[in-house]
């Protein structure tokens, strides 16, 4: 048998990739030759694909596959011009942006514009590779012509679209006057003029110039007060100018407002612990849209972590009666619990006892009944109605939520004495990897906690850390259960441990500024602490709070007024009404005082901290 020549292996992988750079051309011959079929009397067209082409693609590909690019893109790019077809044009592109030579990326695309001068693709591509590059000097003259070319009805998305793609640029200061200037022509006509604003308002905001944005954000609202984009960008701009704020109120006001909107606004409240604010818009989506699951699963996990049971199963129960009915209705396993509904929620990862409320549980209806079905068992156990905590917790026959539905089991037990019983039965839980093994070790500490036994809770935690020595939230937690022992040394080290290992953690810095505030101890570094925890997390209410409470331990109680007053606005904590009527007892404001602890107690008579204060201040209520 004569050998086989050395140079056909690489023609034959030369052919299957040229294939695809003509391709497209064999269509279009094809297409052409149906025409003349159908018009037999107009000349058939000269075909594209003559030798001269063949043979350029057939050097071209030879060359990328022996590593040769800059010929391979020669080759090519050379076929496209002559062609002056779109498909060329973008396999030298391509073969330009694999090489990673970006400037040899740009001429395709600038070839590619000139010969096909309408077309929006090409353009793209060079804004892309001019980001890529860093050269955002360059962009207004691509981004003009393609708002030019792009068709009447498209351009007002495409305007919105603009920050998010300019947002890889490095110098956004730049791209934001090079927006304002590209949408100009835009900016006075109907359809567009509150997308320009919106998306000039973003760019700012992304140079760091909120102000800025926020003018651009009250602009566009007042144009057009039903448009959801001025309310976004306000929700964007919200942790830096908390004046935005009104503009999203404002346009949920409306007769009609989106309700994704709204949604996207109390998760917004959620992350900021705003919970009240947030169940009132729940309240408002459920009013609007009685018969939508979702918000009635979130409104359920609010009303349970404010500690309204009542109202929190209500919600509850009526979220799975409206799944339950949806899945008959379409045969759905979310129409039964447990079995192929509890399959079905195996993907899902298992969120906390409360609910994940940045899921969209309408969109996972079998994942958010057992959501339901743990928080209905939490609160009927807070209840001491352990029967029917059981029977929430019988329905969950998903093997991935095992550990959860152990873990309140566990807590029933602990409930009622029989601790050893409780951490034996999470200690027998299945463990297939670290992760699960972790998770062993903190609801066993959970449940501990749960029942104040505090020394022991510190020992697993303790055993935690030496498995995981860089957990810092398995740290934060000994440390917590250090804090509870009235280990102050103990507590003080683990928490700077926690803050060098990750010096952006507010909690931390709460934590140990708290702890050293309320026993009197080193306030103006308590004061330092907590301030850097607000820096890092601006207004959340807990740290809110601890900054009143140190104002008050170093006597500045109209200060201290002020800011848990705020605290206790954006969350009706218990711990925090505790605080805010001790000062207001101590400025001689008693009723008020009485008024905020009753509340506080309805909501919690059991907190140590409101029991602790009215016993020391002689009150009752």
């Amino acid at each position: 048998m004569p050998q086989r020549p050395r140079w056909r292996p690489a023609l034959a992988a030369c052919l299957a990739a040229t294939s695809c750079a003509f391709g497209a051309l064999l269509a279009a011959d094809a297409r052409a030759q149906q025409a003349v079929a159908a018009a037999p009397e107009t000349p058939p067209p000269p075909s594209a694909l003559d030798d001269r082409l063949l043979y350029q693609l057939l050097v071209g590909e030879m060359a990328l596959a022996q590593g040769d690019v800059g010929t391979a893109f020669e080759w090519i790019l050379d076929a496209a011009r002559r062609t002056r077809d779109e498909t060329l044009f973008r396999r030298a592109t391509d073969i330009a942006l694999q090489a990673r030579a970006g400037e040899q990326a740009l001429t395709a695309t600038r070839a590619w514009r000139l010969a096909q001068p309408a077309s929006a693709e090409p353009l793209r591509l060079q804004l892309q590779i001019l980001l890529a590059t860093n050269r955002a000097d360059q962009l207004e003259e691509p981004l003009r012509v393609l708002l030019e070319n792009s068709p009447a009805a498209e351009r007002p998305g495409l305007i919105a679209a603009l920050p998010r793609f300019l947002q890889r640029a490095n110098d956004p200061a730049l791209v934001a006057r090079m927006l304002e200037t590209s949408l100009a022509p835009y900016r006075d006509v109907a359809e567009t003029r509150v997308p320009v604003r919106v998306a000039t308002g973003r760019a700012w905001l992304q140079a760091k110039e909120p102000e800025r944005a926020l003018a651009l954000a009250r602009e566009a609202q007042a144009l057009e007060p039903a448009s959801p984009g001025p309310a976004l960008l306000a929700m964007e701009l919200m942790r830096e100018r908390p004046a935005a704020e009104e503009l999203v109120l404002a346009y949920l006001r409306q007769e009609r407002p989106e309700p994704a909107l709204r949604l996207a606004y109390v998760r917004l409240l959620t992350s900021a612990q705003r919970y009240a604010d947030a169940v009132a818009q729940l309240e408002l989506a459920t009013r609007a849209q009685p018969d939508e699951p979702g918000p009635w699963l979130s409104l359920g996990a609010l009303h349970l972590e404010l500690k309204h049971p009542r109202e929190g199963e209500a919600a509850l129960l009526r979220y799975i009666e409206l799944v339950q009915a949806a899945g008959a209705a379409t045969g759905s396993a979310a129409a039964t619990p447990g079995g192929a509904a509890a399959d079905a929620a195996r993907a899902a990862t298992a969120p906390g006892a409360q609910g994940d409320l940045e899921e969209d549980p309408a969109a996972r209806p079998d994942q958010g009944l057992v959501q339901a079905w743990l928080m209905l068992a939490q609160s009927a156990e807070q209840r001491g109605d352990f029967a029917a905590a059981e029977g929430w917790l019988a329905r969950i026959a998903d093997p991935q939520r095992a550990l959860e539905v152990q873990t309140r089991r566990a807590s029933m037990l602990a409930r009622q004495g029989r601790v050893s019983q409780a951490r034996e039965l999470i200690r027998a839980t299945p463990e297939r990897s670290d992760e699960d093994v972790r998770a062993k070790l903190v609801a066993e500490a959970g449940v501990l906690r749960e029942v104040k036994r505090w020394g022991d809770a510190y020992q697993v935690l303790a055993g935690a850390v030496a498995r995981f020595p860089e957990d810092t939230d398995l740290l934060y937690e000994q440390a917590m259960m250090a804090e509870k022992g009235d280990r102050l040394d103990e507590m003080e080290r683990l928490l700077r441990r926690v803050i060098e290992m990750q010096p952006d953690n507010a909690h931390a810095h709460n934590a140990l500024g708290y702890s050293l505030a309320d026993r009197g101890l080193r306030l103006p570094e308590a004061r330092q602490l907590i301030e850097r925890a607000l820096e890092l997390a601006p207004g959340d209410p807990f740290i809110t709070d601890s900054l009143g409470w140190v104002e008050f331990k170093m006597g500045n109680r109209e200060a201290a007024l002020a800011h848990l007053q705020r605290a206790w606005s954006a969350r009706p904590d218990t711990e925090i009404g505790a605080h805010l009527g001790e000062v207001l007892w101590s400025l001689g404001r008693r009723d008020e005082a009485r008024r905020i602890w009753r509340e506080a107690q309805g909501r919690d008579a059991a907190n140590e901290v409101l029991r602790e204060t009215l016993a020391r201040l002689r009150v009752s209520l």
